[in-house]
């Protein structure tokens, strides 16, 4: 199964140039912990609600004024939608992450696809399984 047939599509996201505390609304609104950071479509990081506690207000950045692209993390990680749910789960262990970053071949920000959706979406459930046991270990 290809990840275009789980992901969520046309996800929301934010520039580099949103205050931060427009951020934290959005994800309080929406139930949700990480914001995908991308110009126009272009992915360039993605914000988790971690990274506006620790890197920025325990910082002293003002969120009214402290823009995401201050404090997000410029590596996210990410899949082509034509890749295997498989490969997916295994970066996800990889890196320890719940959320993944989908573009399309031409590198534009298609999707995002969260553990929960491979979890319940996908056909393998061992492969969600092995996922959900790998990222919620601890890090040492």
């Amino acid at each position: 199964m290809q990840l275009r047939d789980v992901m969520t599509r046309r996800p929301e996201y934010v520039s580099p140039t949103t205050p931060i505390g427009e951020v934290a609304s959005m994800m309080k609104a929406r139930n949700i912990g990480m914001v995908l950071v991308a110009d126009h479509d272009r992915l360039v990081g993605a914000v988790t609600d971690r990274d506006i506690v620790v890197r920025g207000i325990a910082e002293g950045w003002d969120p009214r004024t402290a823009r995401t692209g201050d404090i997000m993390t410029n590596e996210a990680v990410f899949c082509f939608e034509d890749q295997d749910v498989t490969e997916a789960a295994q970066l996800m262990q990889e890196k320890q992450v719940r959320r993944l970053a989908i573009l399309n071949r031409d590198k534009k920000l298609v999707g995002i696809v969260s553990l929960g959706d491979l979890a319940v979406r996908s056909d393998d459930q061992v492969v969600s399984a092995e996922v959900m046991k790998h990222v919620a270990a601890r890090r040492d």
